[in-house]
Order: structure tokens, then sequence, then C-alpha cells
């Protein structure tokens, strides 16, 4: 049996409908992703810049510190001390800002596989 005319239009406009609905739910979740992703690498932006200032933030009052001990005492014990505990937390306050930014790093890569996963499953 051969389909008529009615059908094939039929069959026409429901294939036509469905790419059109296709395209209706591929373009929102398109444009969510990417809205997504921005609003991640803002994020990401925003906390590292976070983590900058309060490194900056220690390394001030560890300095601040040291020079009050200094000025404060006329031990060069306790002053000599002082010093080295603000060259520690100096040092420190560099290695964690490294490490949280790293690991903030790390989490950006996951967002950003988790929104390519996303575009690959509505793309198709």
């Amino acid at each position: 049996m051969k389909p008529n005319y009615f059908v094939k239009r039929l069959i026409a406009g429901l294939f036509a409908v469905l790419m059109m609905v296709s395209a209706w739910v591929t373009m929102p979740a398109a444009n969510a992703a990417s809205s997504a992703e921005g609003a991640a690498q803002e994020t990401q932006d925003n906390s590292k810049g976070f983590v900058r200032d309060v490194r900056d933030k220690v390394k001030d009052a560890a300095k601040s510190n040291a020079m009050k001990v200094d000025e404060s005492t006329d031990s060069s014990t306790v002053s000599r001390k002082a010093r080295e505990d603000a060259a520690t937390i100096l040092q420190r306050a560099d290695e964690d800002a490294e490490r949280t930014q790293d690991a903030i790093d790390n989490n950006m890569g996951a967002v950003k596989k988790a929104v390519e996963g996303i575009k690959e499953a509505f793309s198709k």
C-alpha cells in the first residue's frame, strides 16, 4: 500500500514540527550553558582576587606586627624572633594563596567539563 498525498503531507508536517521543537529546546540549553560558563569564569576571577587580597592583608599584618614588636622591645632576641615569625608567615601566606588558587583552577576545570558535557548532550 502506497501512502497517499495526505499521509505524505502529515509525515512532512510532523517532521517539520519535530525539527522546530528540537531547535527550540537546543537553543535555550546552549545559551544556558554559555551563561553558566560565563558565571563560572566570573566566580573564578572573583575567588582568585579574594585569595590575593587575603594574602596581602596577612602579609601586611605580619610585617606590621614584626615592626611593632621591634619598636616596643629592647631585647634583640625577641626582635629577631618576631622578624623570623613574620618571614615564616609571609612565606606561608604565599604558599597557601598559591595552593588555594590551584584548587580554584581545578574546580573551574571540572565546571568547564560539566558545561561542555551539557553542550554536547543538547547538540546531539
